[in-house]
Formats: C-alpha cells, sequence, structure tokens
C-alpha cells in the first residue's frame, strides 16, 4: 500500500528518466484521492494516457523500470484497464484514453484537470473531483462508493458532473449509461448523500426506458 503521494512523485521521477519523449499522464482513482489526503493510503496508480504513441513510450518506460505485466482479474475486465504492471508496492493500472467500455478522457477533463507535477519528460494531472466522481460510478466495488462519498464532502460542481456524462453519452452512442449511474447514484442517496442533480438524472433515466420499450414493441 501506498500511504504518501511523495512515493509515487518520487516513482515519477525515476520514470522520466527513462522517456525519449515528452508526454502527459492523467491521474484518477486512490492516488488523487491521496493526494487530496481523502485517502489514508491506496494499493494502486491509476494513469490515463491520451495518445498512443505516448501510451506505448510510458509502457516501454516502465518495463526498463523493472515493472511486469500482471494478467488482468475478472473484478478488473469492466473498466478497459490496457496493462496492469507491478513491481514491489507499486501496481499501475494504465488506460490508454478509454475507462470502462468507453468512457474517455475528454478535452474537458483535460482542461479541468490539475497540472501537480512537471519534469523534463512527464507532466503529470490529476483529473478533478468532479471527473473521477464520475468514474467511479460506472465500478462496481463498493470502495468506490466510499472514495464518491469522500469526494462529496469536497465540495462537487454538480453541473459539471451531468454536463460530463450527457457528453460522454453522447461521445459513445453508449446511452445506456445512464442507468448504471443512476443505480450507483441510487445506492449513494439510501446512504444520505445529498445529490442535487438526481431529479435530472431520472428523467434521462425515464427517457431512456421509455425509448427502449418503443423500439421492444416495433
Amino acid at each position: 500500500m501506498i500511504s504518501e503521494f511523495e512515493e509515487i512523485k518520487k516513482l515519477f521521477y525515476e520514470l522520466n528518466k527513462q522517456l525519449n519523449k515528452k508526454i502527459n499522464l492523467y491521474v484518477i482513482g486512490g492516488a488523487m484521492l491521496l493526494y487530496h489526503g481523502l485517502k489514508p493510503a491506496t494499493k494502486d496508480i491509476d494513469l490515463i494516457v491520451s495518445e498512443k504513441e505516448d501510451y506505448k513510450e510510458f509502457k516501454e518506460a516502465l518495463s526498463k523500470a523493472g515493472f511486469e505485466p500482471k494478467i488482468l482479474t475478472k473484478e478488473y475486465e469492466h473498466l478497459d484497464i490496457s496493462n496492469i504492471l507491478v513491481r514491489e508496492d507499486f501496481r499501475i493500472d494504465l488506460f490508454h484514453r478509454t475507462v470502462c467500455k468507453g468512457f474517455s478522457l475528454s478535452e474537458t477533463m483535460m482542461k479541468r484537470a490539475e497540472k501537480v507535477v512537471t519534469l523534463s519528460n512527464i507532466t503529470i494531472f490529476l483529473c478533478s473531483n468532479e471527473d473521477v466522481f464520475l468514474f467511479k460510478t460506472l465500478t462496481e466495488r463498493d470502495g468506490d462508493l466510499e472514495d464518491c462519498i469522500a469526494l462529496s464532502k469536497k465540495g462537487l460542481d454538480w453541473d459539471a458532473i451531468l454536463n460530463e456524462l450527457k457528453h460522454q453519452i453522447k461521445l459513445s452512442g453508449n446511452e445506456v449509461w445512464i442507468t448504471y449511474v443512476g443505480e450507483r447514484l441510487d445506492i449513494l442517496a439510501e446512504r444520505e448523500l445529498q445529490i442535487p442533480i438526481m431529479n435530472d438524472i431520472d428523467i434521462l433515466r425515464t427517457a431512456y426506458y421509455d425509448e427502449l420499450e418503443k423500439k421492444l414493441k416495433k
């Protein structure tokens, strides 16, 4: 387990020396919460690389630094992790742009991300609280719900979450996502989390089911 973001930062300094080009890395998941003091420790470093060539370059740098690939377990199959690479206490879940069956790192997400580390070859961005919250509503792990609650306590721009969800659905064409996110938000609401956009989610969810019913009747 990693208990301080400084450990992750030192790893990036090491990996920076293995790279032959400049790349941007976007941090989601537990490492982002660790940085903000919202989580005491994390076992994974979840990273998204937006460009294919950067993804290949970074994967090669990890290999040079002694990281070895690990076989994906069933728990992580639905997340679209491109690779899991492990070295001692470090485990990196590496994504090439896409997470959760098509949910992608969008231009708006990249604009909201906070730059926290700038090295000669690596620039590290933390995805926003809103975008990490949204990513975590697409998983099935109970721990991610606890993370959502922790993020909400810091304060969230709920309109940004709703707009990004609509944008992602439009980009991917996966309208069914509104039901996945809605189900997770239902659970959070049952745990007494106040969700100002819940009415909007319900309207979108109802519209999806109405349209589905029309298609089935044809």
